[in-house]
């Protein structure tokens, strides 16, 4: 919206109600998001601590674990590859110096596994190894990561399949 008709609109609005803030802003640009997120942070309640400080979240490791080979497996196959990937830790073993995890990602159709698989294993090697990276980082350790791709035909529409594979 120009600016020029901004103003009185803005004007207008604040005498019909009483606002803590007024903060004209530009999603598509970023412009003010700052100051939005700012002013909002500085307007909420602090709320109860419900986990100790250093508890991140309530959820356990191999959830997020499945989570972010999920993650990965939607950005690097992008649109080819629909919602109905589900990932499952089958091995979490944590040695001294480096932690084994070995997990599944079921898809509904064979064709799918070709795509997450890619010519020669390149596409499970560059989720694998993004997803390797950003497991360290969470757990603070080396892992070794070894992925497996499985067909689970039609599971989005079997009930109770969310519920097998953890979530």
């Amino acid at each position: 919206m120009d600016k020029r008709l901004l103003l009185p609109l803005i004007d207008e609005y604040t005498k019909m109600y009483e606002f803590k803030e007024v903060i004209p802003l530009s999603a598509l640009k970023g412009e003010g998001v700052e100051l939005l997120v700012t002013t909002l942070s500085d307007l909420l309640p602090e709320g109860p601590m419900y986990f100790p400080e250093d508890v991140l979240t309530d959820v356990p490791e191999r959830f997020i674990v499945a989570e972010i080979v999920r993650e990965k497996v939607f950005i690097f196959t992008k649109e080819e590859i629909p919602y109905s990937v589900a990932v499952v830790v089958d091995r979490f073993h944590e040695k001294k110096a480096l932690i084994s995890i070995a997990a599944t990602i079921n898809v509904e159709r064979d064709s799918q596994k070709g795509i997450v698989i890619g010519k020669g294993g390149a596409m499970l090697k560059r989720i694998g190894t993004a997803a390797r990276e950003d497991i360290e980082k969470l757990l603070g350790s080396k892992v070794f990561l070894e992925l497996f791709v499985r067909v689970q035909k039609e599971w989005t529409k079997k009930p109770g399949a969310l519920k097998e594979f953890g979530y």
